[in-house]
């Protein structure tokens, strides 16, 4: 990525030890939503996780992504701005393709792609909750 000109910042892990994937999945998304990094890219064994996690700040669209097609989609139709990848699933290659891809993906600005992504962040700002 920083052949391409992007700025990495690595949050870690930085060991092969066991860890708590939604701490680092935390402090990834903290660096997206306060504007301090533009995107963010998350690894867990699933991709599952880190999207659960990444998804419950305000202002992340997180898109577990396994091809370049759902890569591409996400950012063309979602404006995802974390990409998470599952690790047991993907090749070191797929993750830098599909990453690639989604890196390089811009944003359409037809009305229906737009009214979906208001209509997602007015879910976020009216504070659903459950049985409440």
């Amino acid at each position: 990525m920083k052949s391409l000109g992007h700025i990495v910042i690595d949050v870690g892990t930085f060991s092969a030890a066991s860890t708590d994937y939604p701490d680092f999945g935390v402090k990834g998304s903290q660096k997206v939503c306060s504007g301090e990094a533009e995107m963010g890219i998350l690894l867990c064994g699933t991709g599952i996780g880190m999207s659960i996690v990444a998804n419950k700040f305000k202002g992340i669209r997180a898109a577990l992504c396994w091809n370049l097609e759902t890569a591409s989609l996400a950012r063309e139709h979602n404006n995802a701005n974390i990409l998470c990848l599952g690790a047991r699933f993907l090749t070191i290659s797929e993750c830098q393709e599909i990453t690639d891809i989604f890196l390089k993906t811009s944003p359409k600005s037809e009305d229906k792609y737009l009214r979906r992504i208001n209509k997602i962040t007015n879910i976020e700002e009216g504070g659903n909750f459950c049985g409440n």
